[in-house]
């Protein structure tokens, strides 16, 4: 049984009383510790598709399942990193670690040392009382990594969660996730634009075509662990896969 099991969904929106397709009716298994890069154009519904699993928004057509069961909401089993941190500046490092860890029947003092392991993951043991505003852009999206997997969670959804970093800051945290998503059962799923950055990162990168979406490649990515941003063969693949998205657009042009 796949960890994530997508059969046929679709979701459209309705704006200024005109409904939109957003994402044409997916199907896509993704397995038990695996790494899956979700990459496509603005507007393809990689961020929809991911939401959905994550429970937060509901499909018109088809089902989403997680280890079997039909996903209806959120649940502690997912986890999701956003872009933008998302984290609360009243709270200190390790308040925001473990603020989503309150609305469980977990004690205290298991809370407390549960947020304190997952910032030593991020390597953030050391920063633990310090205010937000006062980390920068990667430290803060460490702190929203570290959140994420305080609960343990054996589906980590990503959705951009580079995009407004610096080059050299991005850079490391590949490293970083490689290391922290390594040999520890967590299934990922990552929406990302950036190419190569789904290479570097993924077992899979799953292409998306132009609005509306829908699934139209996928790209097994072969290369040794862990791997390096500016890796020659990282760069070959990315090279493939972004002339098959040109083509995909290509084509979806003439069609209208």
């Amino acid at each position: 049984m796949s960890r994530l099991s997508i059969r046929n969904v679709s979701k459209s929106y309705i704006a200024d009383k005109i409904s939109g397709l957003a994402l044409s009716p997916a199907s896509l298994d993704v397995e038990e510790g695996e790494f899956v890069c979700l990459v496509g154009p603005s507007g393809c519904g990689k961020t929809t598709l991911l939401h959905m699993i994550a429970g937060l928004l509901e499909s018109d057509t088809g089902v989403i399942l997680y280890d079997g069961e039909i996903i209806t909401g959120p649940g502690a089993g997912r986890a999701m990193v956003f872009q933008d941190f998302a984290l609360f500046p009243w709270l200190d490092v390790l308040g925001n670690v473990e603020f989503g860890l309150r609305f469980s029947d977990i004690p205290h003092r298991k809370r407390r040392k549960a947020a304190l392991e997952s910032l030593v993951r991020v390597n953030l043991g050391n920063v633990v009382h310090s205010r937000i505003h006062e980390l920068s852009g990667g430290m803060k999206q460490r702190v929203a990594i570290a959140r994420a997997l305080a609960a343990h969670p054996r589906v980590l959804l990503m959705d951009e969660p580079f995009a407004a970093l610096d080059a050299m800051t991005r850079e490391q945290l590949y490293a970083d996730v490689q290391f922290i998503c390594s040999g520890n059962g967590t299934t990922v799923v990552f929406v990302t634009h950036n190419i190569r950055e789904a290479v570097c990162l993924g077992d899979r990168v799953i292409l998306f075509s132009e609005h509306p979406g829908r699934i139209c490649r996928e790209f097994s990515v072969r290369l040794p662990r862990p791997r390096q941003i500016n890796d020659p063969k990282l760069s070959a693949l990315s090279l493939e896969i972004t002339r098959a998205l040109k083509q995909r657009g290509t084509s979806a042009r003439k069609r209208l």
